[in-house]
């Protein structure tokens, strides 16, 4: 029997786990201060950091749009306005990333569709690929909203494919479908408001309003001339911006925006267009190469009408040709024929080189040394009357072979002959004159008639204002003003009215320019015809046909200026061709300024059926 009292007892170990709870217990609590301590230090001591990060992820400065000066007619009609329009671009990078806010609406739809089962991987791809064929949807959607080819937006979702990080998908676009595009809210999609520049009255004033670009920075016309006062300056605002790009509120103004300033012109939209209907037909119907007209005020040298033929479309250039929007009454020149004769009546008077008596003998033939002056007929013996009236280049080189050279050129020099208007044009035309120490007998009897010099429509109509407001010539002025301070005297009154008288005679039945007569209303005009030139000299059987004319001869108001260029239906004189747009343009520009008849003996007018629209 074995005896357990004398056995040793054997030792229990048993292991001891507190150190290390100690250590996690002690980690733990470090880790919890550090946490506490890192936000405390980023609460109280980096809150500026914070705060600028924040903000730099939410806060944007956007651009804030500005109107572009508007231009008007001397009675408010605009002419030139800015309408709102939207320019789309996509941000690439937003567009083929998935918005999980989108993804999730699909997760909950699917899940009600399964009665709250669980989705299975099978299940997230199902709803990926929807989400991406809801996107593709939206894109196609927009791609017929702005009418562009097919899959020219959705291939932008193909990652495969480089492609610039932003694509401007449309500019200047109705703001009606720019909402649509808004309503599709696909991720990426930027709409930028902006203004797109509108012509109301198109083609009749393209010429003098120009046009701009799609900046709306002016490139013709008066678009260009006065660009520092039409420009609009934007302004800038910073704003709070949600995770997809949308505004959410606007935080403060950072520029104010400032329009650009109205323009206000010396044009009457009322006679620009009866002046463009009228030389519209004109071309037409004497199958003419162009056209051109100019209305000035007699009293202050304002710009009231001016009108070109052919023209363009501001508000659709597509098929502009280069050139075409040049301003040709301003940049174009020909010699002014025999519209110059009344200036040089004038001048031999003023001189005292021709009396108002003097009688001039014509034969149809008068020699100059070398050279031949003809008149179309035999006139016999003229007076002063007689020779505007019948137009006579020999009486009229009768006259300038009288005169000094240096006073002969003077006077044209004055009239603005050779020298520019300054009306700010691009490309507007200096006229050319030879000066009178190269000038021989026979270059002054040419100069005489219009030859050996030319001018533009606006610098002749220019010089008409010398006679229309009693020897006082007018500086000319596309903008609304009262008075001009650059008017300067050139001729005498007496012989100013003098002469008028004597051009009153042109437009009497036996005259040169019977059809330019004005039922009611005095008229003093004077034609011309003038062959073209070319490089080897004079062109047969191609004419410029002028008119140039005031009214009411009395007490002038207006003065108008008539070019018709190769007019070639068979008639070419300018008594024929200009004068009768002369006469239809002045009648009704004289009763929409309700300017009173002048002459007892007036017959009943029938006005156009346009006319009372014009006046309205």
């Amino acid at each position: 029997m074995l005896d357990f009292r004398f056995r040793k007892p054997t030792r229990q170990i048993t292991k001891d786990f507190s150190f290390r709870r100690k250590f996690l217990l002690f980690f733990m609590m470090f880790c919890m201060i550090s946490l506490v301590g890192r936000a405390s230090y980023l609460q109280i001591f980096a809150k500026d950091y914070l705060n600028e990060k924040g903000d730099a992820r939410q806060l944007d400065d956007v651009v804030v749009p500005a109107y572009r000066g508007m231009i008007n007619d001397r009675n408010g009609i605009p002419l030139a306005i800015s309408t709102p329009v939207d320019t789309i671009w996509l941000d690439v990078k937003a567009l083929r990333k998935n918005n999980p806010d989108e993804l999730k609406k699909l997760k909950k739809e699917l899940k009600i569709a399964r009665k709250g089962e669980k989705l299975s991987e099978e299940d997230e791809l199902l709803i990926l690929n929807e989400y991406q064929k809801q996107k593709l949807d939206k894109l196609q959607q927009m791609e017929n909203l702005l009418e562009l080819p097919k899959e020219k937006l959705s291939s932008l979702l193909d990652e495969q494919k480089p492609n610039k990080s932003v694509v401007y998908v449309a500019h200047q676009i109705d703001p009606a479908i720019g909402e649509k595009i808004k309503a599709l809210k696909l991720p990426g999609t930027n709409i930028q408001r902006d203004f797109k520049r509108f012509y109301p009255a198109g083609e009749i004033s393209a010429h003098v309003v120009g046009f701009t670009d799609f900046n709306e920075k002016g490139q013709t016309g008066l678009e260009h001339v006065y660009e520092k006062t039409l420009k609009a300056k934007t302004g800038l605002k910073r704003v709070i911006k949600d995770g997809l790009g949308n505004i959410i509120a606007d935080i403060e103004n950072i520029q104010e925006p400032v329009n650009g300033k109205t323009l206000e012109l010396s044009i009457d939209q009322r006679l620009q267009y009866l002046a463009y209907r009228e030389l519209q037909k004109a071309v037409e119907i004497n199958k003419a190469k162009a056209g051109m007209l100019v209305i000035l005020d007699a009293k202050n040298g304002e710009i009231l009408a001016v009108a070109n033929e052919p023209t363009f479309n501001p508000n659709n250039k597509k098929n502009l040709v280069d050139g075409s929007y040049r301003n040709p009454a301003f940049t174009e020149v020909f010699e002014p024929g025999s519209t110059v004769k009344p200036f040089v009546v004038a001048a031999g008077l003023d001189g005292g080189y021709v009396k108002p008596t003097d009688l001039f003998y014509t034969h149809g033939v008068f020699p100059v040394g070398n050279h031949v002056v003809k008149d179309v007929h035999n006139y016999g013996t003229l007076d002063l009357t007689h020779v505007l009236k019948k137009s006579s280049n020999i009486a009229v080189s009768q006259m300038a072979l009288k005169m000094p050279p240096k006073y002969f050129w003077n006077t044209y020099h004055q009239l603005g002959f050779g020298v520019p208007t300054n009306i700010g044009f691009t490309g507007e035309a200096n006229g050319r004159m030879l000066d009178y120490s190269r000038w021989h007998d026979f270059e002054r009897a040419t100069l005489s008639f219009g030859y050996s010099l030319n001018s533009s429509a606006l610098q002749l109509a220019r010089a008409y204002t010398a006679l229309a407001d009693n020897g006082i010539l007018h500086s000319v002025s596309i903008l609304k003003r009262d008075e001009d301070i650059d008017a300067q005297r050139v001729f005498s009154s007496k012989t100013a009215k003098s002469v008028r008288a004597m051009m009153e005679s042109v437009i009497m039945k036996d005259g040169t320019a019977y059809d330019a007569r004005v039922d009611g209303y005095s008229v003093a005009g004077k034609t011309g015809t003038v062959k073209k030139a070319s490089s080897g000299g004079y062109v047969e059987n191609k004419y410029f046909s002028v008119f140039a004319g005031i009214a009411p001869a009395k007490n002038p108001k207006l003065v108008m200026v008539v070019m018709i260029d190769e007019p070639s239906a068979g008639q070419y004189y300018g008594g024929q061709v200009s004068a009768p747009v002369f006469s239809k343009v002045m009648s009704g520009a004289l009763r929409i300024l309700e300017i009173a008849p002048d002459k007892k003996e007036t017959t009943p007018i029938l006005l156009t059926q346009n006319l009372n629209s014009i006046a309205h």
